[in-house]
């Protein structure tokens, strides 16, 4: 059964503390590790910047974590299970196996009851579950700059036009499509929220955001029809640059974003998100108060709408915006993330405060 979650630093707590009310209800992802466990397992506990709860197993394994095999959480949550166990072990087998309905029907289930287990069990279906787990290998291989047909062997696709077909579903483009002589070049960033997509060229930062967020690969294929080298693979001056803004952003050191940006947005948009770059950490503002600070009152959808276009998370801090009435609301990296930002930067101004 689904509950709001506790904040962050509440969990964190049941965490060090082993907690067994959270048993089955939360579970902890591990950014150092790529791991996910039940808030019981008995492993040493991860620094709290390391740390992201999620609701399901589900949840976890869509942000890219792997279970532990320490407290085995997709067990544990499987329960007495006898067709879920079965087959997350044949999972454990095969990993790289590209699982179809008759594989399940070879084993001696009905896919449509496993369909319905999985779903239950973890939010997700068996398949699901299996895919996921083939894409993790293959975004490891892309990222070590290995060719794509590398990366598909390691996904274990054994078709090429599958994994290219899987990849463009997540990120808006194949893995073909990326140019070695493109003049915008992306990479990945590891925060303790998740991994980012950062696309820059020599001199801006174009495009800053959570790998998850349901809207990159509409951004990311926008942003290549809008340069005619496409995009690349690679690590320009901005990305190192904001790289290391954000190592101190989540450490707790610095609030600030110099990194020069590229803004693709419409006038209208881009006053909304040089508002939105003048609220300072710690603080938040209402939609309607950002209208009446452009001057146009009655805008207040209009600026939710630019609010909700902008494509450089935290440079552009519009998760520092919620309604009217305080709630946290309209933020494409998960309301969870949100929340976690409000509370880094509350601890932030608070330490800022002190040494003042």
């Amino acid at each position: 059964m689904m509950f709001d979650l506790p904040d962050s630093r509440t969990l964190y707590k049941a965490l060090l503390s082993r907690d067994v009310s959270y048993d089955g209800r939360v579970y902890v992802g591990v950014t150092s590790t790529g791991i996910f466990c039940r808030l019981t397992c008995p492993a040493r506990k991860p620094r709290f910047e390391n740390c992201r709860f999620f609701q399901t197993p589900g949840d976890c394994i869509d942000a890219g974590f792997r279970p532990c095999k320490r407290c085995k959480p997709l067990a544990a949550a499987a329960g007495e299970d006898p067709t879920v166990q079965a087959l997350l072990a044949a999972l454990e087998e095969r990993p790289t196996h590209r699982w179809r309905e008759r594989d399940i029907n070879a084993l001696g289930f009905d896919p449509s009851t496993v369909r319905r287990s999985f779903r239950r069990h973890f939010g997700m279906t068996f398949l699901e579950m299996a895919r996921q787990r083939r894409l993790r290998e293959g975004f490891t291989t892309l990222k070590a700059g290995e060719p794509v047909i590398a990366a598909q062997i390691e996904a274990g696709f054994e078709s090429p036009s599958a994994f290219r077909a899987a990849f463009a579903r997540l990120t808006g483009l194949a893995p073909g499509s990326f140019r070695s002589d493109a003049l915008l070049l992306a990479d990945w960033i590891d925060t303790p929220l998740g991994p980012m997509i950062a696309v820059s060229c020599a001199h801006r930062l174009h495009l800053l955001e959570f790998a998850d967020r349901k809207a990159l690969p509409r951004e990311m294929m926008r942003l290549a029809a809008s340069q005619a080298g496409g995009i690349g693979f690679g690590r320009p001056a901005p990305t190192d640059q904001v790289a290391l803004e954000l190592n101190g952003y989540f450490a707790g050191t610095s609030d600030r974003f110099e990194t020069p940006l590229a803004l693709h947005g419409t006038p209208f948009q881009r006053a909304v998100w040089d508002l939105l770059r003048d609220i300072p950490a710690g603080e938040t503002r209402s939609y309607s108060q950002i209208a009446k600070d452009l001057g146009r009152p009655s805008a207040t959808r209009a600026v939710a709408r630019a609010n909700g276009a902008n494509q450089l998370a935290l440079v552009v801090p519009c998760h520092r915006v919620l309604s009217a009435d305080g709630n946290l609301t309209g933020y494409g990296g998960g309301l969870w993330r949100k929340q976690r930002l409000i509370e880094i930067e509350a601890d932030l101004a608070r330490a800022r405060g002190t040494a003042a």
